[in-house]
C-alpha cells in the first residue's frame, strides 16, 4: 500500500470509528500520519479532532507546521483548548503565539496559569530567531550534592514534564549552570555515587542571544540532542534540543535558496498571484537596472561592433560563461558563511584558491573558444581576443564571487540576498567591456 492509500484509509478510520474506540489506539498512530489526514479532509475537522485525546492533541499541534497549530486549536472547544496549552511545550506554544495577532496571543495567555503566562511572557521577549526565542524551559535540574538514587527518584516524578530526559543539569542555588550528566552515565552508576563526583563540569552552553543558525551549526559540530541556553551571569534560561534545530536549518536553507533567487522567504506555491507579484517584481526592477547597464556597456562600442559583427554572436558567450562561474563560487562562500566554515583565519587561502581555480578554468574555456572563433571567423587575433576576454572574465568571476557575500555580510546584508544581482552586473558588465575593449584595441586585425 502507497502512502496516499495508507492516508485515504487512515482517514476513514478517523472519521467513522467511535471515539471510545479511538482513544485505545490513537497512541499507535504517528502524530504527522494523523496531520497528513487531516489536510486531507475538506470537510469539517471538528468530526475528528474532537475524539481525539487532549494529550495526542498536543502531540499533533507540535508536528503541525506554524500558521496550522493555532488553526487546528482554534477549532477545539474552549476548555480543550486551555488543557491543551497546559501541555504543550513552552517553545511550541511560544511558536505558536508569535505566529498570530497580539490579540489573539493575549486571549491566550490571559486563560494560563500565572506562573505559565509569566514564563510565556518572558519567552516572547526574546527576538523569534535567536537561542532564547527558540528555547523550551522544560529541563532537568538538579543539585551536585544528590546522589544517583536521590537523582534517580527525582527523575522518576519530573521526566514526564521535561522536554527531554537525555541530559540532567547540575545548577548551583543560583540556578548557575555548574555541570552535566548524560541519563546513560547515571544508569550505569551506584546508587550512593554523589553527582557532584560523576558530573562533566566542562559544558559547552549557547548565550540566549546567539542567531539560531549559529546554534544550528553549533549542533551540526557537536552532534548533541540537546544544549543548555544560558544569561550573561551563566544563569541556566532553558535547552534547545535538536529536533527544534532540524526545523530551523531547514528554514534557513530554504531562506538562502529563495534569497539566491531573488525571491520572498515567506514564498509559497500557494500564494496568490499578487501576493507573489509583489514579491517577486522589486528583484526583477533591480535586474533591469543591471542589464541596462550591461547595455550602456555594449553601447560605448557600437562602431566596433558595427564592423565585426561577428563580435555580437560572441559577446553572450563571454557574459554567460563568467557569470555561471561566478555562482559557483558565488554558491560555496555563501554557504561558507552560513555554516561557519568561513573565518578570518582561513579567508585569504580560500580567496587564493579561487583566484587560481578561476584562471585554469578561464585557460581551459578561453583556449577551447579560441580555437572555436579562430575555425569560424579564420581569424588568429579574433581568437586570441576572445579568448584573452574569457580568461579575464573568469578571474573576475571568482574574485567577485568570493568578495561580494563579504562585504555584504560585514554591512550587515543577508549574502543570500543581494549577492546573484552584484556578481551577475559585474561579469556581464566587465565581460563586455574586456572583449569589446580588446577587440576595439585590434580592430584592424580582426
Amino acid at each position: 500500500m502507497d502512502y496516499k492509500s495508507y492516508q485515504e484509509n487512515l482517514l476513514r478510520y478517523l472519521l467513522y470509528i467511535p471515539k471510545k474506540d479511538l482513544k485505545n489506539t490513537i497512541s499507535r498512530i504517528h502524530p504527522e500520519d494523523v496531520l497528513d489526514a487531516l489536510r486531507l479532509y475538506e470537510g469539517d475537522k471538528k468530526k475528528i479532532l474532537l475524539k481525539i485525546p487532549e494529550e495526542v492533541m498536543v502531540d499533533i499541534i507540535d508536528q503541525a507546521e506554524d500558521e496550522e497549530k493555532y488553526e487546528l486549536l482554534s477549532l477545539m472547544p474552549e476548555k480543550n483548548q486551555k488543557k491543551i496549552i497546559e501541555e504543550m511545550s513552552s517553545d511550541e506554544l511560544t511558536d505558536l503565539l508569535g505566529s498570530i495577532s497580539n490579540e489573539e496571543a493575549n486571549r491566550i495567555i490571559y486563560n494560563m496559569d500565572i506562573n505559565d503566562a509569566e514564563e510565556i511572557r518572558e519567552l516572547l521577549s526574546y527576538e523569534s530567531d535567536t537561542a532564547g526565542g527558540i528555547m523550551a524551559t522544560e529541563f532537568i535540574a538538579i543539585r551536585e550534592e544528590m546522589t544517583v538514587a536521590d537523582t534517580l527518584k527525582y527523575l522518576q516524578k519530573e521526566a514526564p514534564n521535561a522536554e527531554t530526559a537525555y541530559y540532567l543539569y547540575v545548577l548551583n542555588d543560583e540556578e548557575k549552570l555548574r555541570g552535566i550528566v548524560p541519563l546513560r552515565d547515571l544508569v550505569i552508576r551506584n546508587f550512593d555515587v554523589v553527582i557532584k563526583d560523576i558530573m562533566n563540569e566542562n559544558v559547552i552552553k549557547i548565550p540566549w542571544d546567539m542567531d539560531q543558525e549559529e546554534v544550528g551549526n553549533i549542533f551540526e559540530k557537536y552532534g548533541f540532542l540537546s544544549m543548555p541556553v544560558v544569561d550573561n551571569s551563566e544563569k541556566m534560561l532553558g535547552i534547545i534540543t535538536a529536533d527544534d534545530i532540524f526545523e530551523i536549518m531547514k528554514e534557513e536553507y530554504t531562506e538562502d535558496m529563495y534569497l539566491l533567487a531573488g525571491l520572498d522567504e515567506d514564498e509559497k506555491i500557494e500564494r496568490t498571484i499578487g501576493e507573489s507579484v509583489k514579491n517577486r517584481l522589486p528583484w526583477l526592477f533591480v535586474n533591469l537596472l543591471t542589464a541596462i547597464l550591461a547595455s550602456i556597456t555594449v553601447s560605448l562600442f557600437e562602431s566596433t561592433i558595427s564592423r565585426v559583427v561577428a563580435l555580437a554572436t560572441f559577446m553572450p558567450i563571454v557574459a554567460g560563461m563568467g557569470g555561471n562561474a561566478g555562482t559557483q563560487t558565488l554558491t560555496l562562500i555563501v554557504r561558507g558563511i552560513a555554516m561557519g566554515e568561513l573565518e578570518v583565519e582561513n579567508t585569504k587561502k580560500i580567496l587564493l584558491k579561487e583566484i587560481s581555480i578561476g584562471l585554469l578554468n578561464g585557460l581551459a574555456i578561453g583556449f577551447a573558444i579560441g580555437i572555436i572563433s579562430f575555425i569560424w571567423e579564420k581569424n588568429i587575433v579574433f581568437g586570441i581576443v576572445i579568448a584573452t576576454s574569457m580568461i579575464l572574465n573568469m578571474l573576475i568571476a571568482a574574485i567577485s564571487g568570493f568578495s561580494i557575500p563579504i562585504l555584504l555580510k560585514k554591512l550587515n546584508i543577508d549574502p543570500a540576498l543581494a549577492s546573484s544581482v552584484f556578481v551577475t552586473t559585474m561579469t556581464d558588465v566587465l565581460g563586455f567591456f574586456f572583449f569589446l575593449g580588446l577587440a576595439s584595441i585590434f580592430i584592424e586585425f580582426l
